[in-house]
């Protein structure tokens, strides 16, 4: 998992009109099969971030490569955009066909794809999220989590090498965050697929390999999520809580209890009480 798919050298954006930049001189590389998490505040840069990444905004400023290709390449863009496939939040917002079927139909005719490979890939997709008995459905019939698994195959049957999820669970339940969480863990772990994920559900980074942190449009923190979660009050300071866990342990620690690591999850700060001297 060494060699990047996605590097961003020094990037910034401002929109038009605003006096301050969205981005400012953000720079760091995604690997391939990479389980990335982006976390901030509102208004941190994070969504404009994911926008950046393939090309659907260009930077004011430095440089961002997917798979080698500039984003600024307008002649190779459709490869960018079949490399990085895109969930947003709202998945009502990307249907714009009377069926699943066809709204997946749609997003391959637009890179390309010959109408003799995409039963297949359509198939293929709804399989890989458990959608294939929906496949003649309505897409407004469906609950939230069922539409977002579908938002997921309209992005997986164009055959992207990274995923990147822009508050993807946000207008989920608990039960259709956790849906569309085991669909892109799965992803990740069974076919390599490099997955970047950017949320405000904390508890949602924990299994990642790396979370960035973003504040005020820079990039102010990185690492594992034990060594991000450790700094509470620095979380704190710029807008974040911390997972329950986390928090937890922090208490105790505050309560004259120590532990030998951070642990991610209740069971875990729970048999470290119990084993510790």
């Amino acid at each position: 998992m060494d060699e990047a798919i996605i590097r961003l050298e020094n990037v910034s954006f401002s929109y038009e009109g605003a006096e301050e930049r969205a981005v400012q001189g953000v720079s760091f590389d995604v690997k391939k099969g990479e389980f990335l998490s982006i976390i901030g505040h509102n208004g941190s840069g994070k969504s404009t971030l994911a926008k950046l990444l393939n090309g659907l905004l260009l930077p004011s400023e430095g440089r961002v490569e997917v798979a080698g290709i500039s984003t600024a390449n307008e002649e190779h863009i459709w490869e960018v955009r079949q490399t990085v496939g895109m969930v947003f939040q709202n998945p009502d917002n990307q249907f714009v066909a009377p069926t699943v079927e066809d709204d997946i139909a749609f997003g391959m005719e637009n890179i390309g794809i010959p109408p003799s490979e995409m039963e297949a890939r359509i198939l293929d997709a709804l399989h890989q999220v458990h959608m294939t008995q929906f496949r003649t459905a309505e897409p407004n019939r469906l609950s939230g989590g069922q539409k977002q698994r579908v938002a997921i195959a309209g992005a997986l049957a164009i055959r992207p090498r990274v995923l990147v999820l822009d508050e993807a669970t946000a207008m989920l339940d608990p039960r259709g965050r956790r849906e569309v969480l085991d669909v892109v863990h799965r992803m990740n772990r069974e076919q390599n697929m490099t997955v970047i994920q950017i949320t405000h559900y904390l508890e949602e980074t924990l299994e990642s390999d790396r979370i960035l942190v973003m504040d005020g449009g820079m990039l102010v923190g990185e690492g594992t999520p034990e060594s991000v979660y450790q700094k509470v009050d620095w979380l704190r300071r710029l807008g974040l809580d911390v997972p329950f866990a986390s928090d937890l342990q922090y208490r105790l620690q505050q309560k004259g209890f120590r532990f030998s690591a951070l642990k991610l999850t209740g069971e875990g700060v729970l048999d470290s009480l119990w084993t510790s001297d």
